[in-house]
Formats: structure tokens, C-alpha cells, sequence
């Protein structure tokens, strides 16, 4: 998750809660609730803060701030209005608020709000104001028309906070998974599959890949290539190699499987599976590498073979190997079927 944003939800809501407040503003001096109305002043003054702090950086401050002030605003408009006015409601919204913007800063490796602390004193403060409430009554008595109007604004301030972050933390954590994923399957210098995803899907298979094939590629003398031209060329071999096994085995699933040796696994509904991985040879063995001003020829050697009622996974792949195996000892550059 990146900073900037970060910032740029935290000034949109900002904005929006402002806005808000100015609304609000007029609501009180309307219903003639002077003290609310004078009390918006320094209410405006926060979120106005509050664009500074963002723009900043500083959002652990903003967001301590808010929430502070947030739950002094519910208390002292309870107290004042009463619980038929809906501003209790606020802590419903920035309680689970709190924890997913202690989450946020996990995130983005920023120091955190004590969500748990801050949740607590929350819950207890506006149970003290509903309580005083329920006891004492309201300081202001008003129609019940007001209360109407100020509770379907702060449900509706509650429930579309709640739902915009709720549906971001949600967002945020299926795409964490999506790069975890990602990091635990694909290999980070090629981006093909890396050997654990490979064995997964071969174990997975089901009865329509028993005619499927499975070939197994290596580059030919690449220890002589890093030696020759140095480890960051050889990397650029690896790439191009991917590359090329990514554009020409579309349909296949293509894995790193360890080294400078690949498996490719080719499934019944590709034609000529064979053809398949000898046009790759000489796809690769026809263009050369370029790395700073030098011209790498490359050539892989292959092994590919069925699948059959006796391969149990472990020899399929030792079939495939030993093929490979034939391959590098009978001359190089070659598919051995």
C-alpha cells in the first residue's frame, strides 16, 4: 500500500467530514442549540488542522486527533440532544474505523494507533453519555422533527463511512493476498511458476490430462555462459529464455523448475506437443542475447514424454529427466521424445 494513497483517502474523508460539520453547524443554529453551534467552531478548526497534518505526513496525528475529537463531539451532542438525534452512533463507524486504520499503518510501516485502547474509552464514553441521558435527559429539549432529520444525516454519515472502509480494508487485503500469492508461486526473475506451484498442479490433475505431456528443458552450457560473460548476463539469458517459452507454449503451464532447468507441462487440447517444444529450440537457438554490446548464442536441450497408466507424477518426471539426461550426452540442442 502506498503513502500517497493513503493521504489522498485521508483528505477526501477529511473533506467529506467537514462538510459534514458546516451542515451540521447549521442544523444546531436552525433548531436554536447555541452552545452546538458555537461548539462547531473549534469542530471546524480540527478538520481544517487536519488538512495540514495530511498534506504533512503526520496521519498517526491526524488520525488521533479526529478520533479524540470525534468523541468528545458524540458525548457533548448526546448529552445536549439526547440519543434520539443519532450522534451515539458515531462510535459504531470509527471503533471498527480505528482498528482498520491501525491496519493501514501496518501497512504502510507507520507507527500505530492502540485501536484496542482507543475502541475501549470510546465504548465507555458513549455509554456514560447515553446513560446521562437516559437518566437526566437531554440539556435541549426540541421537536422530534429535528431528531429525524439529525438521525437519518449521522445513519447515513455512519453507514456510508462504514461501508467505503470497510469495502477498502477489504480491497487492501485481497490484494496483500494476490502479491503473496505471487511471491510464494512465481519465480520473481522470470515470472513463470516456480517448482511448488508446478508440483501442486500436477498433483491436482484430474482424468482429462491423461494424455497430457511433459517436457523438461535446459539450458545448454550455462555455467560456461556465466562464466564467460558474468552472473547479470546470465540472468538476462534466463529472462529471454522465459520469455520465449511464455510466447511460444501459450496454453501450457511453465515453471522454473530449478536452475537454469524448466518444466513444462503441455495439455491434451495442444496439438503436437513434440513440434511444440522443438519449434521452442529453435525458436531460442535462432536469436541471440544481447547483453551490453555482446551477442550470447543460446540453445536448450529438451526431454518429453506422455503420460502413461504406469507414471505415477514422480516417474513422470523422472521419464521426462531421463530424457534430458540423453539429450545432453548425444550432442546438445536437441528434443528428445
Amino acid at each position: 500500500m502506498e503513502l500517497k494513497k493513503v493521504k489522498k483517502i485521508s483528505f477526501v474523508a477529511n473533506a467529506v467530514i467537514l462538510a459534514i460539520v458546516f451542515g451540521l453547524m447549521a442544523f444546531f443554529y436552525i433548531s436554536d442549540v447555541m452552545f452546538l453551534t458555537y461548539f462547531s467552531i473549534p469542530t471546524i478548526i480540527v478538520y481544517l488542522i487536519g488538512f495540514v497534518l495530511i498534506s504533512n505526513g503526520k496521519l498517526l496525528w491526524y488520525v488521533r486527533m479526529v478520533f479524540t475529537w470525534m468523541t468528545l463531539y458524540m458525548c457533548v451532542t448526546t448529552v445536549c440532544l439526547g440519543y434520539n438525534y443519532g450522534f451515539h452512533m458515531y462510535c459504531f463507524s470509527v471503533i471498527p474505523i480505528s482498528f482498520i486504520s491501525e491496519y493501514i499503518s501496518y501497512k504502510i510501516n507507520s507507527r500505530q494507533l492502540k485501536a484496542f485502547k482507543f475502541s475501549v474509552s470510546m465504548a465507555l464514553l458513549s455509554l456514560i453519555s447515553t446513560g446521562y441521558v437516559a437518566y437526566f435527559g437531554p440539556v435541549y429539549e426540541r421537536e422530534q422533527k429535528y431528531a429525524a432529520i439529525f438521525w437519518l444525516i449521522n445513519a447515513s454519515s455512519v453507514m456510508g463511512f462504514l461501508i467505503f472502509y470497510t469495502n477498502f480494508l477489504i480491497q487492501t487485503i485481497i490484494s496483500s493476498e494476490e502479491k503473496l500469492n505471487e511471491i510464494a508461486l512465481v519465480d520473481r526473475l522470470t515470472g513463470l511458476y516456480n517448482r511448488h506451484y508446478m508440483i501442486n498442479c500436477l498433483d491436482k490433475m484430474d482424468e482429462d490430462y491423461s494424455s497430457a505431456y511433459l517436457a523438461m528443458a535446459d539450458i545448454d552450457d550455462f555455467k560456461k555462459i556465466n562464466d564467460t560473460y558474468g552472473h547479470n548476463a546470465g540472468d538476462v539469458v534466463l529472462e529471454k529464455v522465459s520469455e520465449k517459452m511464455k510466447s511460444e507454449c501459450r496454453g501450457c503451464t511453465v515453471s522454473r523448475w530449478g536452475g537454469e532447468e524448466f518444466l513444462i507441462l503441455i495439455p491434451p487440447a495442444v496439438e503436437q506437443p513434440v513440434e511444440l517444444i522443438e519449434n521452442l529450440r529453435k525458436n531460442i537457438a535462432s536469436e541471440k542475447v544481447h547483453y551490453e554490446d555482446k551477442e550470447i548464442s543460446v540453445t536448450i536441450t529438451a526431454g518429453i514424454s506422455p503420460r502413461t497408466d504406469e507414471h505415477s507424477i514422480d516417474q513422470w518426471i523422472q521419464t521426462v529427466d531421463g530424457k534430458l539426461y540423453d539429450g545432453k550426452h548425444s550432442g546438445k540442442n536437441k528434443v528428445v521424445s
